[in-house]
């Protein structure tokens, strides 16, 4: 307990730049919430999350894929299981200090470091499994955290709750929400 509560207060500590960083709005067809992003800890995830959302590439799209007390996961696929095509991958930023914590923003990549494209993930829970492995080169292994929810965590938990069996977007249908949740708008907001 002493851990977990002393992990939560470095998370918040290092997040303590909120009062003035970019934050973006996601609205969704289960209701809003808002993130900051880190543009001090991962320059290269943050500007490539603001080129998707100011050229509108997440609006109209789903989240794809939902794994209750682990992530719930979102960017290019839409209800139809249609992609929309991507900008080229960005350098992994995974050894930025930043840790995989609950409410935590990271890219999602494929299995090579530097993969990442418009897809990402909110964490449900702790989890450390996708921090970088100790004794690893630097920015080789674990996701690149790069914000967090500061606004709607619990609408973020009420989407991590739905049915599951919908089968939109590249997992499969135990996955997906059998009810597609919509991103309807993704906008940057003054904090």
């Amino acid at each position: 307990m002493m851990r977990r509560t002393l992990l939560l207060a470095a998370s918040f500590a290092m997040f303590a730049f909120c009062a003035n960083a970019t934050e973006v709005r996601f609205d969704t067809s289960l209701g809003s919430f808002s993130v900051a992003l880190d543009a001090a800890h991962a320059p290269k995830a943050v500007a490539n999350f603001l080129r998707y959302v100011n050229e509108k590439h997440y609006d109209g799209t789903v989240v794809y894929r939902v794994v209750p007390g682990f992530v719930i996961q979102m960017g290019s696929f839409d209800a139809q299981g249609g992609s929309r095509e991507a900008h080229g991958p960005i350098a992994l930023e995974s050894a930025n200090g930043l840790k995989n914590l609950r409410g935590t923003l990271s890219m999602a990549r494929s299995g090579e470091p530097n993969s990442a494209t418009a897809e990402f993930f909110v964490n449900l829970a702790d989890n450390d499994s996708l921090d970088p492995n100790p004794g690893a080169a630097p920015n080789s292994t674990g996701y690149a955290v790069f914000g967090k929810v500061v606004e709607g965590m619990a609408v973020v938990d009420k989407i991590a709750a739905v049915q599951l069996g919908g089968g939109h977007g590249p997992f499969p249908p135990d996955a997906s929400p059998a009810i597609p949740v919509t991103i309807t708008k993704a906008v940057v907001s003054v904090p």
